[in-house]
C-alpha cells in the first residue's frame, strides 16, 4: 500500500474539518443599525419639468418612502424607515415647526432601537435647523441634516448621494457625540457652523472653520471635532421648550433707514440682531436708535453681514457701556437661533454674552 501523498493528506484534513462543522449553525451576522429618516420637504424632495431644470423646479413633491426607495443602497448600510414630518420648502419653516421637529427627533432618539436620525431639509434654512437641533437635543446619537441643490429629476442630481452619505454617517458609531452634522457634497460639516454660501452650486455649503470630515465610498473619515457646547453638554433641552420668542434681524448697509429698527422692535420682540457691516458696525446715526431700543428692554446683538471672521466685543462700539451683546463668529441667522433658544429662559446681558461665547 503506497503512503498517502501530502496533497491527499491535506485534502482529507479539509474534508474532516468541513464535516466537523457541517452540523453547527452559521455564525450570526452583526445586526445592522436602525436609522430613521425624518423628511421635511425641500429640493431633495423636489421635481423639475425636465432633466435640464436644475435650478427651476418645485420643491417638496416627493414623499419620504419614494426618497428611500430611490436609494436602494441604503439597505446595505442600515435598517432604514421614514417619517414625513412636513412637506414644505424650507423658507417656509417657522419657529413652531422647529420646535415640533425638535421634539420628534428627541423622542426618536430615546428609543433604544434607534441608532441615528437623518433629517431631510430644504437648503435655504437648513443651517438654522441644524444649529437649533445642535442646541436643544439631549442625545449623543448621530443626527444628520441633509439636503440637495438639485431636484432628483435633474441631470447630475446630488440628492441621492447626499442622502446615502447622511445614512452612512447616522449609522456610524464614530459619529456619536460629535453634535448635529450636515452632509453635503461628500463633506461632513458641523451643524453649528455650516452655512449656505452659494445659492446655485452643489458645493453650496461650507464653514469658515472647515469640515469635520468626509464620506468616501461609504466610509467616514474624521479630521477635527467641534469645540463649542452642544447636544448632551447643552444647557437647553427641547423637552422643556414649547415656543421660541421673536427675534428680529436688521441688515446693515450704507445710508440706513431708521424705520427698519422701529419695525424690527415691535411689541413682543425680545432681541434684535444687527447684521452690521464689517465688525458688526453700527453707523453713528443709528447708535442712539439702538440705545433707545435697549433701554426699552429689547436686547441688541451685534453680528456681521460678512460671511467669515468674528465680531469683537468693545471694538467699533463700546458694548459694555451700551449693554449690547456680540455674536462672536455666528452669522446673523444663526445668532437669531441662539438668541431665541437662550431667551426661552430669563437672561441678563452678561449671561447672554457668556452663551454666545460658549455655543
Amino acid at each position: 500500500m503506497k503512503p498517502m501523498t501530502l496533497g491527499l493528506r491535506a485534502a482529507c484534513a479539509a474534508l474532516l474539518a468541513a464535516s466537523a462543522f457541517a452540523g453547527l449553525p452559521a455564525l450570526a451576522q452583526p445586526a445592522k443599525p436602525t436609522v430613521v429618516i425624518v423628511a421635511t420637504g425641500g429640493t431633495i424632495a423636489g421635481a423639475g419639468a425636465s432633466a435640464l431644470n436644475s435650478a427651476t423646479y418645485q420643491a417638496a413633491k416627493v414623499p419620504v418612502d419614494k426618497l428611500i426607495a430611490g436609494v436602494p443602497e441604503l439597505a446595505s448600510v442600515a435598517n432604514v424607515r421614514g417619517e414625513q414630518a412636513f412637506q414644505i420648502a424650507s423658507e417656509s419653516f417657522t419657529n413652531d415647526k422647529l420646535v415640533a421637529l425638535g421634539k420628534r427627533v428627541s423622542a426618536l432618539l430615546k428609543d433604544s432601537e434607534v441608532n441615528g436620525v437623518v433629517v431631510t431639509h430644504g437648503t435655504d434654512t437648513l443651517e438654522e435647523t441644524a444649529y437649533f437641533l445642535n442646541l436643544v437635543i439631549k442625545s449623543d446619537k448621530p443626527i444628520v441634516v441633509v439636503g440637495s441643490m438639485r431636484p432628483g429629476s435633474a441631470m447630475s442630481a446630488d440628492g441621492m448621494l447626499n442622502l446615502y452619505n447622511a445614512v452612512v454617517v447616522a449609522a456610524s458609531p464614530s459619529a456619536k457625540g460629535k453634535g448635529v452634522l450636515v452632509t453635503m457634497a461628500d463633506d461632513i460639516l458641523s451643524g453649528r457652523d455650516a452655512a449656505k454660501r452659494v445659492n446655485i452650486k452643489t458645493s453650496a455649503f461650507g464653514s469658515q472653520w472647515g469640515p469635520l470630515g468626509m464620506v468616501v465610498e461609504g466610509k467616514t473619515f474624521w479630521f477635527r471635532s467641534l469645540a463649542k457646547r452642544h447636544t448632551v453638554n447643552s444647557e437647553f433641552d427641547i423637552d422643556t421648550i414649547d415656543a421660541l420668542p421673536d427675534v428680529s434681524i436688521v441688515y446693515g448697509s450704507g445710508s440706513m433707514n431708521m424705520a427698519l429698527y422701529d419695525a424690527a422692535a415691535t411689541p413682543g420682540v425680545k432681541a434684535i440682531i444687527n447684521a452690521g457691516t464689517g465688525n458688526g458696525s453700527v453707523p453713528n446715526y443709528a447708535v442712539d436708535k439702538l440705545k433707545s431700543i435697549r433701554d426699552k428692554g429689547v436686547l441688541v446683538i451685534r453680528s456681521s453681514r460678512v460671511a467669515d471672521g468674528i465680531v469683537l466685543r468693545n471694538a467699533e462700539q463700546p458694548d459694555d457701556k451700551y449693554d449690547w451683546v456680540v455674536a462672536h463668529d455666528l452669522n446673523p441667522q444663526k445668532a437669531k437661533i441662539l438668541a431665541a433658544v437662550a431667551l426661552t429662559k430669563p437672561q441678563t446681558t452678561a449671561e447672554l454674552q457668556r452663551i454666545f461665547w460658549e455655543y
